[in-house]
């Protein structure tokens, strides 16, 4: 994936998914190296079968002219503009490889080589393109408009971009918030989840900070701004990305890095080869045809199939399994991983509540089912997170809820309904209990701190007024989060390190069930990069997990950054390297072992590759190399390198990865 965030066409919009921003994308083809690449591919595939039937040449060699100068003037200018600059890029060499195989007859294999290249560029620029759409969008979750309250109370709805430090915003229930400010007055729960990852909204009340872009509940908030819209935390997130991307160091597969030396050594020798013999009297055409035969074998196509296909393969490979992978250089940077930090919600946990506990009150007469039954009816009317887990709680149990009346819900306290005649409250402990000081509440007071204790949040039933039991819920942890964290420790040498906005008891409590030691909690997007950067900076080369957009700038920043594809927000999808598409977090080592695999085989073709190269040169120098074995020769090594990294493809590379 590109390192560099550039401006893209405008696209259609289309509506984010549950409910956020509008999801900006850029057509395929508004950009022009996708049309290039689509005319080259087509023309491509018009001559090939005409070829192979054995038609003329006059019926298919048009067709591949088109195919050479569609897909190959953009290299081809490029690598020429470079040469002003006095390098000497692959890009102009493949394609002088290319019209250098059309010259001798090789049209198919030159025309095949253009095409890889063009949709290589394609898919480059559209990997781009699609990122820059997803950090332009993230802007669209804080509201364009916002209420301002004057100082004669009037209500005015003024563009956040006008909002001042100091004003008063009112924040209706189910708007967002229009900027960072503090809580005047008014109670809700927020959903902050933008910002910290986390499912669970947040109380607030007088005092408390919000965040631009977060989604109020349904109590109504009178907020005081304290950031210009300009610095806000979702404008700094969207910054912190830009940069993250602009300012990684590029990273070249392993013939890219030599190939301004080897490219410009190949040309002089070829030169060389040329010239010299005229100097001591050779006729012109034995010197053009030895140097023609030199620029063939020494040519690297060999060499550059020799890093490709196994690179190609093994994304193939982990495509199949649910790893989408998105360009070979990633590919390869997954095999040099030597640390990893992994988020909590979404990535080590299923990003959804659930009760994990149901505690009646000795003293209550009710029995567990019964408890959920109470629970469940109250909350059934409630949209909150916590209410929906108690529901689906009672309806895996197969249990029949009674129908609630008189519903009616506080923000920051709980629901109260009346079911079968009696009154229920479900809320939180802290607020039903305060300055009780009966023995029923006291015993609720003890086992609500337990349950908060072993990191699970604890929500208080009173039947009549009376405490009648405890619920505890909390995110599930995933199935294969401690088998997926003991393979990634053997591989890097190091534990993982945890990196969550949740609080720290819960962080603690889930690192410890998975066994990571290193626990970074209560964080947010800027903390996230700097701990990724200090990792970075002891010289190791780290791998963010993530799914959230409050990842999203740490994912740009890490070395390799890999997104939960299920739930994963659009920012972090598009801003990471890798997708974990099917959310099955034991990939995540597996694409690590197939990478370093690939590398290996990778390095025995350049063997395989050297040696052949290196033969057919000293036999051309110190011989005489005919030109047709020349290119046997040259063409040979080429489909041996690439068979062998083509082995990748076979389902057992996957199966000795996982294990």
């Amino acid at each position: 994936m590109t390192s560099t965030l550039a401006p893209a066409p405008a696209g259609p919009a289309t509506s984010a998914r549950d409910g956020g921003a509008p999801r900006r994308r850029t057509r395929v083809f508004a950009l022009p190296e996708a049309r290039w690449a689509a005319v080259a591919t087509v023309f491509f595939l018009l001559a090939l079968p005409l070829q192979l039937a054995g038609a003329p040449a006059w019926a298919w060699g048009p067709l591949y002219a088109v195919t050479y100068a569609a897909g190959g003037w953009e290299p081809g200018w490029a690598g020429l503009q470079a040469l002003r600059e006095k390098t000497l890029d692959v890009d102009l060499l493949m394609v002088v490889a290319a019209l250098g195989a059309a010259s001798i007859g090789q049209v198919m294999d030159g025309a095949l080589l253009i095409v890889i290249f063009a949709t290589s560029g394609a898919l480059e620029a559209l990997a781009t393109a699609r990122t820059a759409d997803s950090v332009r969008g993230l802007l669209d979750l804080a509201p364009a408009t916002a209420t301002r309250v004057d100082a004669d109370g009037s209500e005015v709805s003024v563009a956040v971009r006008e909002l001042a430090v100091g004003d008063t915003v009112l924040v209706r229930p189910g708007e967002r918030v229009g900027a960072d400010g503090r809580v005047l007055d008014g109670a809700s729960d927020v959903d902050q989840a933008t910002i910290t990852g986390e499912p669970l909204p947040v109380a607030k009340e007088q005092g408390d900070e919000v965040f631009a872009g977060t989604l109020n509940g349904t109590g109504v908030l009178r907020v005081r701004v304290e950031r210009d819209a300009s610095d806000t935390v979702i404008a700094r997130i969207v910054r912190m990305v830009e940069e993250a991307s602009e300012t990684k160091a590029p990273t070249q597969l392993f013939i890219e890095k030599v190939e301004q030396r080897y490219s410009l050594g190949m040309v002089v020798a070829t030169l060389a080869v040329f010239l010299v013999p005229l100097a001591f009297g050779a006729h012109l055409a034995d010197a053009l045809l030895r140097a023609m035969t030199f620029m063939i074998v020494a040519s690297p196509c060999a060499v550059v199939l020799a890093t490709m296909p196994p690179l190609l393969s093994a994304m193939a490979n982990a495509g199949r399994h649910g790893v989408l992978v998105k360009s070979a250089v990633v590919m390869e940077r997954l095999g040099q991983v030597d640390a990893v930090a992994l988020d909590k919600t979404g990535t080590l946990t299923e990003g959804t509540p659930r009760v994990t506990d149901v505690r009646p009150l000795a003293g209550s007469g009710l029995r567990e089912d019964e408890l959920l039954i109470l629970a469940a009816a109250a909350e059934h009317p409630s949209e909150h997170p916590l209410a929906r887990a108690v529901v689906d709680a009672a309806r895996e149990r197969g249990l029949a809820l009674p129908v609630a009346e008189d519903f009616d819900s506080t923000p920051g306290v709980g629901v109260t309904a009346t079911v079968d005649g009696r009154v229920i409250v479900v809320g939180a402990p802290a607020r039903l209990l305060d300055g009780a000081t009966d023995a029923g509440s006291a015993r609720a007071a003890v086992l609500a701190g337990e349950l908060e204790d072993g990191g699970r949040t604890a929500v208080l039933v009173t039947v009549g007024g009376a405490p009648a039991g405890v619920l505890g819920i909390a995110d599930r942890l995933r199935p294969d989060a401690t088998a997926t964290v003991t393979s990634l420790t053997s591989l890097t040498g190091t534990a993982p390190v945890l990196l969550t906005g949740d609080n720290p008891r819960a962080a603690a409590r889930l690192a410890a069930e998975v066994g990571i030691e290193d626990v970074r909690a209560g964080l947010l997007p800027q903390h996230k990069v700097d701990a990724v950067r200090e990792l970075e900076y002891s010289g190791r080369k780290v791998m963010v997990v993530g799914d959230g957009v409050n990842d999203a700038p740490a994912l740009a920043a890490a070395h390799t950054g890999v997104a939960m594809g299920r739930a994963g927000s659009d920012l972090a999808l598009e801003t990471a390297d890798a997708v974990i598409v099917r959310d099955e977090l034991a990939t995540v080592p597996a694409v690590i072992a197939l990478s370093r695999r690939a590398r290996r085989l990778v390095v025995q073709n350049l063997v395989i590759a050297g040696v052949f190269i290196t033969g057919l040169v000293i036999w051309d120098l110190a011989g005489n190399l005919p030109l047709p074995l020349g290119v046997a020769g040259h063409e040979g090594s080429t489909v041996i390198v690439g068979l062998n990294g083509l082995r990748l493809l076979r389902e057992a590379a996957w199966k000795r990865a996982a294990e």
